[in-house]
């Protein structure tokens, strides 16, 4: 069995969030930030991690991606500032 992330990334602190899904984070995030990690990112210029979940089964991380897609903005912010309150990039920390 393989273990999974989530993970939510960011341009700036409040700013435009997206939700994501993998099964190897620092490979992930560094496709974002060289801009090959999805158009969204790409677009908004998403580099910056600022909330990562791991998870012992990918069918777990898949499912709290799911369910986090789904959460409104607002509780996406509520679960960041408890993790991250200063909303530093997290990369350094995962490597």
């Amino acid at each position: 069995m393989r273990g999974g992330w989530t993970y939510i990334m960011t341009n700036r602190p409040l700013g435009v969030l997206y939700v994501g899904v993998t099964a190897n984070l620092a490979a992930r995030v560094v496709q974002h930030r060289a801009g090959q990690g999805s158009e969204f990112c790409r677009r908004y210029n998403l580099t910056r991690l600022v909330l990562a979940e791991p998870h012992a089964r990918i069918e777990e991380a898949i499912g709290r991606e799911k369910a986090l897609k789904a959460w409104q903005r607002g509780w996406k912010l509520a679960l960041i500032e408890a993790a991250n309150p200063e909303w530093d990039d997290l990369f350094e920390r995962i490597l």
